[in-house]
């Protein structure tokens, strides 16, 4: 059984139905490597395209767990491209809240998906109308709207988004296909839609608009009346944002859109002051990684600052400090060693040091780190943990050794 085979609308319809809920209750906790044998045991009493269905949407839901929760994901119905496209909840919650803090009431969401932006749009008591024009999804969308109770705030829609009009609509969200045949689309121009129908879009939403693209993004492609938000759920950048009618800011340029880093749960926002890039020095006592919506929003510059830190290359987002002081925008490390890149002597060292966990990383250097701790650290030594980060230092090849500051 693959969660992969494509699901059409009339097993979803079936799925609804007393039969199908019923069916989805009993396969729920099904053990993958038990679906041949549950399977068979099902088609005896129910239709096989039914029990293909309730055995791959069960597999959805699982998987959907993650982004959704237990108790969201185990109601809620899902395509294979919905499960990997959808947004993180935490994310669609935090966004739609900076929504109803703008005082938007309503919300036309173009290219809803299965809808889990329109479910955190509705929980924030916003009015929204979701567009989709694919059957399925759109289907999926409302059955989803109506399984958490919140059809009375959502209308969904099958419809091309660049025929809908929404006039009637305090505020716009758009998230634009990203994916296509041959997997990721990286120009934001062969986005479906592409981002210039997108930005004029939500140049005419009366209150505000929002347009989740991809954290990939280059700075000079966002326009210049736009916001731009990188955010981050517990460390791994989910996404990009490009907001409208959120208001400006004053930096050492002047005024200007706002540029932040957004760290979930929290959440913590760091805003652009129009920093000069930070100065280049040795490394000193302390290594900081900053979150990678700080690197993606280009705000290393604003962290350094916080830390009376410096880069240890021009060309790496490495912040190096003799102090330590805590912040949420970057993880701290105590350094031991700085050595230059040796794989015998990081071995040696590893086993006179007693090491039996050794975490990799890098930045600015070509060598895999699951190739490197193969080589290093073939077997335990002991107990001991080091973090060893694979850089450059004045752009010769580096390896600095520590351990995180707890």
């Amino acid at each position: 059984m693959n969660d992969r085979t494509p699901l059409s609308a009339q097993p979803l319809a079936q799925l609804l139905t007393p039969e199908g809920r019923a069916l989805l209750d009993e396969v729920r906790d099904t053990d993958p490597a038990r679906e041949l044998a549950v399977a068979t045991r099902l088609r005896r009493e129910h239709p096989a395209e039914l029990v293909s269905a309730a055995l791959g949407q069960a597999r959805l839901r699982q998987r959907a767990v993650a982004k959704f929760g237990a108790e969201d994901a185990g109601r809620m119905f899902f395509t294979p491209n919905g499960v990997e496209q959808s947004t993180r909840a935490s994310v669609a919650a935090y966004r739609a809240g900076r929504l109803k803090e703008l005082g938007v009431t309503s919300v036309a969401d173009l290219c809803c998906g299965i809808g889990g932006d329109a479910i955190a749009l509705a929980r924030a008591g916003i009015r929204v109308l979701a567009v989709d024009r694919d059957p399925l999804t759109a289907a999926a969308a409302r059955a989803n709207a109506q399984a958490l109770g919140l059809a009375a705030l959502i209308e969904v829609r099958e419809a091309d988004v660049t025929e809908v009009d929404a006039a009637g609509y305090d505020a716009v969200f758009v998230d634009p296909a990203r994916r296509g045949g041959r997997g990721r689309i990286f120009d934001p121009e062969a986005y479906s839609p592409p981002l210039s129908w997108a930005i004029e879009a939500a140049r005419r939403a009366p209150l505000a608009a929002a347009l989740k693209v991809a954290p990939g993004i280059p700075h000079e492609a966002v326009p210049g009346d736009a916001e731009a938000e990188w955010i981050s759920d517990g460390g791994d950048v989910k996404e990009a944002v490009l907001w409208f009618g959120t208001g400006q800011v004053t930096t050492g340029s002047g005024t200007v859109p706002a540029i932040r880093a957004t760290l979930l749960p929290g959440p913590r926002t760091l805003l652009s002051r129009g920093l000069p890039d930070p100065a280049v020095r040795p490394p000193g006592r302390y290594l900081y990684e900053p979150d990678g919506a700080v690197i993606r929003s280009h705000l290393v510059a604003e962290v350094a600052e916080q830390l009376d830190g410096g880069l240890i290359d021009p060309m790496i987002a490495y912040v190096t400090a003799d102090e330590h002081r805590p912040t949420p925008y970057a993880t701290a490390y105590e350094l031991t060693d700085r050595l230059p890149f040796n794989v015998k002597k990081l071995k040696a060292l590893l086993r006179e040091r007693r090491v039996g966990t050794l975490t990799v990383k890098k930045r600015g250097s070509a060598v895999e780190p699951e190739e490197l701790r193969r080589k290093v650290l073939p077997k335990p030594h002991g107990t001991a943990s080091v973090t060893v980060f694979l850089t450059r230092v004045a752009d010769a090849p580096t390896m600095l050794l520590g351990h995180p500051v707890r």
